[in-house]
């Protein structure tokens, strides 16, 4: 009987400090939303400032102009506060936030649309414990006619298929789990899939690599050449929970992926994942003939890789075990755009930090030693030794990327 007092009393108790009697499944729903906010890495669009998470700015530049990533903290004037959850739910599965106001594709909704009613009000429930931050964003940076918020309606009828995800019952349960993280609260498609001349998914080339103005988006279909399809599963999860693989390190807005997102996913999604990749079609594109080795720009090229890189990368470019990337028989350095390798030789990189691996690997910047032809030439080298073969590098495209980095 003393037992039962006892038991009640500390009932009692939590009842007293939680305000609710039954609080653990609020609980729960609100820690399966914070879940759920880091997989799809919201911090990337709507924080700028680590004292100010979620209340908006970040700026995104697309093609047609700038946007800024909106408030989302309960800020009643300047945030979602006097949003309600069918507004959230129709933001995220129709792209129409409160008061009817369209949303630009930036916010990805063409994906989110794919995520259950269950887990979007889980979303909401995380959403509505954040600190309330009054921080005004006007998110329309773009200019006339493109800030014309009716003209989205076009853009949605040609480029926007609205629908939650349904599982494809011949495929197993871990595949399907897989393709929702993917293709709905992930939104891996939104960098990864290459855009049409209105900035939307071309859907038939689905993850089939993507430029992002500085960066390169690889491919990341099964394809053998120029995607993950000498990857093994391991090999995926590895790099989503580390950035580091036997083949690649994370750097730019991956780097960035990885430290804020898929580190903190669960073991068993990250599997999913990799289970889904894997099991996809891949790219169609194939691998074109390696340059010859007496090929002026390869001689050239050469020349610069033993001089300046071989003693990080090796001489046989199979890199150093998670610290220099395998250049080798690398796919990522076959990718048709060598955007993202440019940028590296140019402006150094430095890997993100996990809590795996918290001492980021970097490579420092050759801008100020190599000049435009130099540095086509090794990258040109580069992808057609060891196994590669892709495209050369033109120095006038080094040049483009060099005045684009300019502060």
């Amino acid at each position: 009987m003393k037992k039962l007092i006892s038991v009640y009393a500390g009932l009692l108790a939590l009842t007293a400090w939680t305000g609710h009697a039954l609080a653990q499944p609020e609980y729960d729903q609100v820690e399966k939303g914070r879940y759920l906010a880091v997989v799809g890495d919201c911090t990337a669009c709507h924080t700028t400032d680590a004292s100010k998470p979620f209340a908006g700015g970040f700026r995104i530049d697309t093609p047609f102009g700038a946007l800024l990533g909106a408030n989302i903290t309960p800020d009643m004037e300047t945030g979602i506060g006097k949003w309600t959850f069918d507004d959230f739910q129709r933001a995220m599965s129709e792209g129409i936030g409160h008061g009817g106001k369209r949303l630009y594709g930036a916010m990805p909704f063409t994906a989110y649309t794919k995520m259950s009613r269950e887990d979007n009000q889980a979303l909401w429930a995380y959403l509505q414990t954040l600190q309330p931050i009054n921080h005004p964003v006007e998110s329309n940076q773009l200019p006339f006619p493109f800030n014309i918020r009716a003209s989205l309606i076009g853009w949605n009828w040609i480029n926007f298929d609205k629908g939650a995800f349904t599982a494809d019952p011949k495929k197993s349960a871990e595949w399907n789990r897989g393709a929702y993280l993917v293709e709905g609260p992930g939104h891996c498609g939104t960098c990864h899939t290459p855009k049409n001349l209105l900035g939307g998914d071309k859907n038939a080339n689905f993850l089939q690599g993507n430029n992002l103005g500085a960066w390169w988006a690889p491919d990341i279909t099964n394809n053998q050449h120029t995607g993950i399809g000498k990857w093994s599963e391991e090999d995926l999860v590895a790099y989503l929970r580390t950035g580091v693989n036997r083949y690649d390190i994370a750097s730019g807005p991956m780097a960035e992926e990885v430290e804020h997102s898929s580190q903190h996913w669960h073991d068993a999604d990250l599997k999913a994942v990799a289970v889904y990749l894997k099991g996809a079609a891949a790219s169609g594109s194939k691998a074109p003939e390696a340059l010859k080795a007496d090929d002026g720009r390869m001689v050239a090229g050469k020349a610069i890789y033993f001089d300046r890189c071989s003693a990080c990368h090796n001489p046989a470019g199979t890199g150093e075990a998670n610290l220099f990337p395998r250049l080798a028989d690398n796919p990522l350095i076959r990718a048709p755009n060598a955007t993202s390798l440019i940028n590296v030789v140019l402006a150094g990189s430095r890997a993100g930090a996990t809590d795996s691996r918290p001492t980021a690997p970097a490579m420092p910047s050759f801008a100020w030693n190599l000049d435009d032809a130099q540095v086509a030439n090794v990258l040109t080298y580069i992808r057609n030794s060891w196994g590669n073969a892709a495209a050369p590098v033109n120095a006038a495209d080094v040049k483009d990327m060099r005045n684009t980095l300019r502060p």
